[in-house]
């Protein structure tokens, strides 16, 4: 959306943090400069001229405002975040070092509350959460790298008790730690599936393409593609009552090295990530989200299978219909993806679609525009300067900042990558036509919803946004 001038005083004087870095507010009664967030009180519309960056705000006599600090902002220096992250790379590197979220708030040295608040601002999760998660990624790699008893694997993570590390790494892993580490040893394997997971609606989102030349419903059986290694493999799972049966397939496929991989992919694209159960609970005192997921319990954000899968889709479908994307991307899968048994086709790598000339692309359906863009972000994946699977790594707010840089992503891509490529739990893709639709119908308005308004009215569904966002797609057949 433009940004003109009654838009960006709109966004001014609501403070919306999701426009800092898109302008700069100058305040010609004070001869100074801010962020769009600024806390401070708001001018009178009538005293405000705006300004692309910093630089140009200074040129017009202006200075930067004391309480927001724009040129923190702009330099990337944000002290909340830097405290956060350092919190958050210690718990990655020992989180054996953590008994409890009460050492990480004398660590931090900030109370429990702000501490929750930095953490569901730049991380969308809880440090509980992070602690569990940190503690079973260091036991699930030295089960594979090692032939040392669970236990000691269990109590030198952090975990008390071996009960309290088998509960954890079943619901995050979906299988027992005694399975994990026979993966690859066998001709394919299992996994758990919850007893809130709902499979009808999985085959049925997995199956939104009949023609996609990636994925395949057929009846209980889901076939998908995927790399290992870099190495394509074609993942078929068989879904029962409680447990889902996979085996893989590929050219050059090690069943031994690539069945983690396989197993991380296979959690992904089931939607089994993430747990709805927490934003279920507030239907119990919350009678719009009592209204919004009634009928749909269970209902989860199926993730792409890699960050860059998500990039190519997004801009496949940005300013088209949802046919018209499913058809450009089956017709560049089949053209630079690497052919598999079946029909089937492993979606393009970076590299291949970086070594694509334009006029291939434009054959495939792509615009000049979104040419552009694609090539764009392939060829800097290729070359490294840009690396999707590593995002996971660091803050959602530095996540989307690194995301809004890059040419062809603006917010409405970049909160749908954030939600279904890399599990972020609270994010509004602002703009979405499907969204805005469903939200003027569930709220009984009397047109749709515009941006300032998509915010109010998800953000009563906080910290759970992405979720809410998945539900209101949910209720019309057509899906993201």
């Amino acid at each position: 959306m433009a940004l003109t001038r009654e838009l960006m005083i709109d966004r001014m004087l609501d403070s919306d943090a999701a426009y800092d870095g898109r302008f700069i507010t100058g305040v010609l009664s004070t001869g100074i400069y801010c962020l769009p967030s600024c806390p401070a009180r708001k001018p009178r519309p009538e005293n405000v001229c705006f300004f692309r960056r910093p630089e140009e705000a200074e040129a017009a006599g202006l200075r930067a405002c004391k309480r927001c600090r724009p040129l923190n902002f702009y330099r990337g220096h944000d002290p909340d975040r830097a405290l956060v992250e350092d919190l958050a790379g210690r718990l990655r590197e020992s989180p054996e070092a953590f008994r409890n979220v009460a050492d990480l708030v004398r660590y931090s040295g900030i109370g429990s509350s702000k501490l929750h608040e930095l953490f569901r601002h730049h991380y969308h999760t809880t440090p509980l959460e992070m602690l569990s998660r940190y503690r079973i990624e260091r036991a699930r790699r030295e089960l594979l790298g090692t032939d040392r008893p669970i236990a000691d694997l269990a109590f030198d993570a952090g975990f008390e008790t071996l009960s309290v590390f088998n509960d954890n790494f079943r619901r995050l892993q979906r299988m027992s730690p005694q399975s994990y580490r026979r993966l690859g040893l066998a001709d394919g394997f299992e996994i758990e599936l919850p007893s809130w997971f709902q499979s009808d609606r999985a085959l049925r989102y997995l199956g939104r393409d009949p023609r996609s030349a990636s994925e395949r419903v057929d009846g209980r059986r889901v076939a998908f593609t995927t790399y290992a290694r870099g190495e394509p493999v074609a993942v078929r799972v068989e879904l029962k009552q409680r447990e889902a049966h996979c085996r893989f397939e590929g050219p050059n496929v090690d069943q031994e090295r690539d069945a983690p991989v396989v197993h991380g992919r296979l959690l992904r694209v089931l939607g089994l990530v993430s747990d709805p159960r927490p934003f279920e609970r507030r239907a119990s005192r919350d009678d719009v989200v009592a209204r919004l997921i009634r009928g749909r319990r269970g209902l989860t954000i199926p993730q792409t299978p890699t960050v860059f899968d998500a990039l190519v889709w997004v801009i496949a479908g940005q300013q088209v219909s949802l046919p018209v994307a499913f058809s450009m991307r089956r017709r560049l899968t089949r053209h630079a993806g690497a052919r598999l048994g079946d029909g089937l086709h492993a979606p393009p790598t970076a590299a291949a679609v970086a070594a694509l000339e334009e006029r291939e692309l434009h054959g495939l359906g792509f615009s000049r525009r979104k040419t552009e863009y694609l090539l764009g972000i392939a060829r800097a994946t290729a070359r490294g300067s840009l690396e999707p699977e590593r995002l996971a790594e660091t803050s959602a707010t530095r996540v989307e900042r690194r995301l809004l840089a890059i040419r062809g992503l603006g917010p409405w891509s970049v909160n749908y990558l954030m939600m279904r490529s890399l599990a972020l739990a609270d994010c509004v893709p602002v703009g979405d036509a499907a969204l805005t639709r469903n939200l003027k119908r569930f709220f009984g308005l009397d047109s749709r919803p515009d941006e300032r308004q998509t915010q109010r009215l998800m953000e009563p569904f906080a910290p759970h946004r992405s979720l809410a966002t998945f539900h209101f797609w949910s209720r019309k057949e057509e899906t993201q």
